[in-house]
């Protein structure tokens, strides 16, 4: 999907609302547990009842992967059932030596076919940009995370006090483009969106942090929303876990167009 495509599909739906697939054996529904495939079935059902308020599904490899083989066949399983018109992060985290980084971008683009894929970028260029050799595909690099051990590294200033995010974000240009590169940036750092905006003006990015972490959907949008929205917002727990009973999946529609109201408001003001 191109950067037109998705901004299409925010406007068509006045949302810009991420919906976060973190499918955990010991939370989902207990009635579930009698299906043949308890994740999928999770999964498929959330997807039915948001698609009409999420511009993006962010499937987190972590909880498909920890159930081996199978595993694996059910994320193939939820990927194909997510409409196609709609964005698809594979939350996996990646980034390693050029070769390797090559192998999971086949992986993620060809074999699996996400939109894109979270990225580290510790270990520099040569570990991201084979992720960028591939056509309407993205990178989405983390930068600026919400999580609490973030400040160990990222907030790190050098000598001439610039944090080490801010130069994450600089370098990270040079090999990118707002075409197919995208930041994480978190939603409980507040004021820190607006520092990122300055240095990535065009660039999308993926928020997670709103709802169950705290952070400000209305924050994010004033420090952070540009002419082309830029801006993909992500629940997960605050939807999909809202109810654990026989209900959760109309539980998780309710809670996903509640966002999606608010961030249509906010498109309006912002926007116009």
């Amino acid at each position: 999907m191109n950067r037109a495509e998705l901004f299409s599909q925010i406007q068509k739906k006045s949302s810009f609302l991420c919906v976060g697939l973190d499918p955990d054996l010991t939370k989902i529904p207990a009635h579930l547990m009698k299906e043949e495939d308890p994740i999928f079935s999770f999964c498929k059902q959330i997807i039915e009842q948001t698609a009409d308020f999420a511009v993006a599904y962010k499937p987190n490899i972590a909880f498909f992967e920890a159930l081996g083989p199978k595993g694996w066949e059910t994320l193939q399983k939820v990927l194909e059932v997510i409409p196609s018109d709609i964005f698809t992060i594979a939350d996996a985290k990646r980034g390693d030596i050029g070769n390797t980084s090559k192998l999971y971008a086949k992986a993620f683009f060809e074999t699996m076919d996400f939109d894109s894929i979270t990225v580290a970028p510790y270990m520099g260029e040569d570990s991201v940009t084979p992720f960028l050799e591939f056509e309407n595909k993205w990178v989405i690099l983390l930068a600026l995370t919400s999580n609490a051990g973030s400040q160990d590294f990222q907030l790190i200033q050098d000598a001439q006090g610039k944090p080490l995010y801010q130069a994450v974000l600089e370098k990270s240009q040079e090999w990118g483009s707002p075409d197919n590169l995208m930041y994480v940036v978190g939603a409980t750092r507040g004021e820190l969106i607006g520092e990122v905006r300055k240095t990535a003006p065009e660039h999308f990015f993926l928020v997670p942090g709103v709802g169950a972490q705290g952070g400000s959907l209305e924050e994010v949008a004033r420090y952070g929303m540009n002419s082309t929205c830029g801006l993909l917002v992500n629940s997960s727990r605050g939807i999909i876990y809202a109810s654990s009973d026989k209900d959760f999946a109309a539980v998780a529609r309710q809670e996903s167009q509640k966002l999606q109201e608010a961030m249509k408001e906010l498109l309006e003001r912002y926007l116009g």
